[in-house]
């Protein structure tokens, strides 16, 4: 990967209500995602050791839509840290997309690369990404960072998810119960693995599944978005009755918070997390790629806190010239 890519690819974001504001930081709340997805237990992990190791701060898990939801939570003053994948936090940046203003935010540290999943089951008829077209597919949850890149995708492969498909917008969740009962005919979802959805749906008698190979869609997404996706692979067996490696579009998740967060909580925050990686591993093993090389691994469209660089500074890495 090239500079740009790792430049936003993942921040630590905190994002803290108007009234505690930055002169009395003791209440924070992670914006998180959905219940069947990674980010909600391991935010709930997160604010568990956070609350524990810090004196006088309590930290809370919040349900959300995912990625835009946690920006939008931010930028209002309701949340003080919030997930996001690095192309949302990207176009909150340039005031793009789905946000109409510029959003500042600051990175915290990057955590991992997460896997887009194409979900459908054995017998839907759905062998290639051009197979989705007149199919019934959730492309994600209003709100979420996997409706972002799902459209991308679809884009990609010449698919309009107006007239091409019949779009649901379901939560990963939701859009698994939908699969089980034949409401739909695939979904798309971008998370790191295993998803505990799609592991439960992988284990339900009766049911086989079916991942979809799309990295062919890595090019034209970075002709048109910018260097921010990769192309990366689900080794089988991720899920039960996977048989085979499938093809994905890989984008890097991220933490943000925004300016402000005083030094010393962002600090305090991030040297608590990294002291505690193993115990965020055990939610979710992804997070090994959180290492003090990947942060600073390219240029982040998303500039770091200073309470943040200061940590990494004190371990011997800081941002490359």
């Amino acid at each position: 990967m090239n500079k740009f890519i790792y430049a936003g690819l993942l921040s630590l974001a905190f994002a803290v209500s108007p009234a505690l504001a930055q002169k009395n930081e003791t209440q924070f709340s992670i914006g998180t995602g959905g219940t069947g997805g990674v980010w909600y237990p391991l935010g709930g992990a997160m604010a568990n050791i956070l609350t524990k190791t810090l004196p006088n701060l309590a930290v809370t898990a919040e349900v959300t839509g995912g990625s835009v939801d946690n920006i939008k939570l931010i930028s209002s003053g309701q949340s003080k840290l919030g997930f996001s994948m690095s192309d949302a936090a990207w176009d909150a940046h340039q005031g793009q997309g789905k946000f109409k203003d510029k959003v500042t935010l600051r990175t915290l540290a990057v955590f991992y690369p997460q896997k887009n999943h194409v979900v459908t089951l054995e017998g839907n008829g759905i062998e290639k990404m051009s197979d989705l077209r007149g199919k019934r597919v959730s492309v994600g949850s209003p709100g979420s960072g996997s409706e972002i890149i799902a459209l991308r995708v679809l884009e990609a492969y010449g698919i309009n998810p107006d007239k091409d498909i019949t779009k649901q917008r379901l939560g990963v969740a939701e859009a698994v119960n939908a699969l089980k009962d034949r409401k739909i005919d695939a979904f798309i979802h971008n998370a790191a693995i295993p998803i505990p959805a799609v592991t439960d749906l992988g284990a339900t008698p009766n049911i086989r599944i079916k991942l979809i190979d799309h990295c062919d869609a890595v090019t034209a997404m970075n002709k048109k978005y910018g260097p921010l996706y990769s192309k990366g692979t689900l080794p089988q067996k991720t899920y039960p009755g996977q048989s085979k490696d499938a093809a994905t579009v890989d984008v890097w998740a991220v933490l943000l918070t925004d300016d402000k967060i005083s030094d010393q909580s962002a600090y305090n925050i991030v040297k608590t997390l990294f002291e505690k990686k193993s115990d965020l591993m055990l939610v979710a093993k992804d997070t090994a790629y959180m290492t003090y090389e990947n942060q600073f691994d390219g240029a982040s469209p998303i500039p770091f806190h200073p309470g943040a660089l200061k940590y990494f500074a004190e371990k011997g890495f800081k941002p490359k010239p």
